[in-house]
């Protein structure tokens, strides 16, 4: 892969300023956790798997940060961390093992529990590294060769700390030779698949082809999709999936036009905690996302917005759940044509 969205260098982070993109690839190199957390809250860093790996890499560098080894400090830290992007999993899930680590190196020196903990950090990112792999090679025995796939906002390197979870399955397919067209909505209101999905695509070479999101239906209608494949924020113990707002809409587009809908994501997505999808936490974004998007007004002063990041599809919708351990199935008898 030429992309990597965040890695650890010393006892800092570098990570790509994601807002930043297209028009600029910029590095920056990160040596306060609380710099971390704002960048999370910016969108510098995104995607699930990679917010959750850049929460785990926070509580080390506040452990690094502080004078002496405090683990109610940590717990106090990862409290903000997950007050950061509520709705992404990956996040509470990556802080919660890290604290349950932490808790663990009472009485050892504040060098060694330093150490300890910038090691589980990169065990986490080599994990997600390593189910990224496992999910694009589960995923592109669903794909034939010519086929065309649409998906929405973005879920490969940009978004993980490997290849991708949906845009992991893309890129395997290439790899094992697969001729595939790939066609990516634009994902408003922060174009996520226009800025960033259809740039990291062209970077590896992907035939893509950008559309504006209300334009799928109609290909669909065409003829001219034969999956559609996106990523989750969180996976409810029922199926029910949350993930960037308008994926709902391609899933009831998609059984409406006969067209398989996977959710490409990593076991730490999966909430047994959470019943059904009803129970999940659905951030709002601030109205100026959507009236004044890249510093230009496109709506009436005094309009009043509302702005979710994400919403919830219902298990029914889903075809096939592609896992790092396995395909499972969703609700939606598949129909692979």
């Amino acid at each position: 892969m030429k992309v990597q969205a965040l890695e650890r260098v010393g006892d800092r982070l570098r990570l790509i300023d994601q807002t930043r993109l297209p028009g600029e690839l910029v590095l920056k190199n990160i040596d306060n956790y609380k710099d971390v957390i704002r960048a999370i809250k910016r969108l510098e860093v995104r995607g699930a798997p990679a917010i959750g790996i850049a929460a785990a890499y926070v509580l080390a560098m506040a452990a690094s940060n502080a004078e002496r080894y405090d683990l109610a400090y940590l717990r106090i830290v990862g409290e903000e961390l997950k007050g950061a992007r509520p709705t992404a999993v990956n996040l509470s899930w990556a802080v919660d093992r890290m604290l349950t680590r932490a808790a663990d190196l009472s009485g050892v020196s504040v060098e060694e529990a330093q150490t300890t903990l910038w090691v589980e950090a990169e065990a986490i990112h080599e994990e997600d590294r390593r189910m990224c792999m496992q999910i694009g090679q589960l995923g592109s025995g669903l794909i034939n060769d010519s086929d065309t796939v649409l998906t929405h906002c973005n879920t490969g390197a940009l978004a993980t700390g490997g290849i991708g979870t949906a845009l992991g399955v893309i890129y395997t397919c290439r790899n094992l030779g697969k001729r595939i067209r790939v066609f990516v909505d634009e994902t408003r209101p922060l174009l996520q698949g226009a800025r960033l999905t259809a740039w990291e695509l062209l970077q590896e070479g992907i035939d893509t082809t950008l559309i504006c999101d209300s334009t799928a239906g109609f290909l669909m209608k065409q003829g001219k999709i034969d999956h559609v494949i996106v990523g989750a924020d969180r996976i409810a113990r029922n199926g029910d999936t949350a993930n960037k707002i308008g994926t709902y809409s391609l899933a009831v587009l998609a059984k409406e036009h006969n067209v398989p809908f996977y959710v490409a994501a990593p076991s730490s997505t999966f909430d047994d905690e959470i019943e059904s999808g009803d129970r999940i936490v659905i951030e709002e974004r601030v109205a100026g996302e959507v009236t004044s998007g890249f510093g230009k007004r496109t709506a009436p002063e005094g309009i009043a917005v509302y702005s979710p990041a994400f919403d919830v599809t219902p298990v029914r919708l889903i075809s096939f759940f592609i896992t790092n351990g396995e395909i499972k199935p969703g609700g939606r008898p598949p129909d692979l044509r």
